[in-house]
């Protein structure tokens, strides 16, 4: 677990069988706990903008925003790759914006690998970004950035249930030999589900992951760091024991205010240890 991961190592990992593991994480703390827990990837998603900051979408997010969390997050990363996210913008500018954006993300924020959203209606551009040098983790499938596409609005998208129709498998899987042929080093297959995730799998050399829709079918799996512990207000709103907690909370105040009026007041206390105190200070 000492040792740095590389893409080698995780392709190699797809020829042996053995599972990959990616958090999403937007702080130091997360990251530096998430690279010592020995995963593979830590990628640095523009969906800081909504769970962190609570902005609609991650649409908003800006280039900018996305350099100060990526830069947070390798400080916290010594062992695992890091993957940063594009913001909204770039990528659709064309292939020379969109490799300006890469090695600001790679030589300011210290990315290992970039992602892009939609990256398979952007084949020229992974090919610019790999002559670059740049490593692509290409994200596919119904994303936070192409789901209005299908008529999915944001948020719908990561819904449990919310995966890939089986009728697209075989788009999808042309999609995705599209984007290894193109030099991508990863995909990311977003609600693939197990008919097209399984087929996509099977189709490419490069590790499939995934996170919403994902499942045993892929290579790996990616998760959001704050999802998994449970960090957020939709998941405590949905916790029980603080739901029961919430409705407890006026029989413990009053349990509390039962307890201070059977204790001797302060204004009793205090002359008392001052008149203790001056009689121990008589004593021979």
């Amino acid at each position: 677990m000492t040792d740095n991961v590389t893409i080698p190592a995780l392709l190699q990992m797809k020829r042996d069988g053995r599972k990959s593991v990616g958090v999403v994480a937007w702080d130091y703390q997360i990251a530096r706990i998430a690279d010592r827990a020995g995963v593979d990837i830590v990628s640095v998603g523009d969906s800081v903008g909504v769970n962190l900051w609570g902005r609609s979408n991650p649409l908003e997010v800006t280039m900018e925003e996305m350099l100060v969390v990526c830069k947070a997050v390798r400080r916290g990363v010594t062992r695992a790759l890091v993957s940063c996210d594009f913001p909204y913008g770039p990528l659709q500018e064309g292939s020379e914006t969109a490799v300006r954006a890469a090695i600001r993300l790679v030589k300011e924020g210290g990315a290992d690998m970039v992602k892009l959203d939609g990256a398979a209606d952007f084949p020229e551009t992974v090919r610019a970004l790999t002559r670059a040098g740049i490593p692509v983790f290409a994200q596919f499938g119904i994303t936070p950035q192409t789901a209005l596409r299908y008529g999915i609005p944001y948020g719908a998208q990561s819904a449990p249930g919310a995966q890939a129709p089986p009728e697209m498998t075989a788009k999808l899987v042309e999609e995705a030999k599209l984007l290894e042929d193109a030099g991508a080093s990863l995909i990311d297959f977003t609600n693939s589900g197990p008919v097209a995730g399984a087929a996509v799998v099977r189709a490419v050399k490069i590790p499939v992951l995934g996170g919403f829709g994902g499942g045993p079918w892929l290579d790996g799996r990616m998760r959001m760091a704050h999802t998994a512990i449970g960090y957020g207000e939709k998941w405590i709103d949905e916790d029980r024991d603080l739901r029961q907690r919430r409705q407890d909370q006026p029989r413990r105040v009053e349990r509390a205010d039962r307890r201070r009026a059977r204790r001797p007041s302060d204004q009793g206390l205090i002359p008392a240890a001052r008149k203790a105190g001056a009689s121990a200070s008589r004593d021979p």
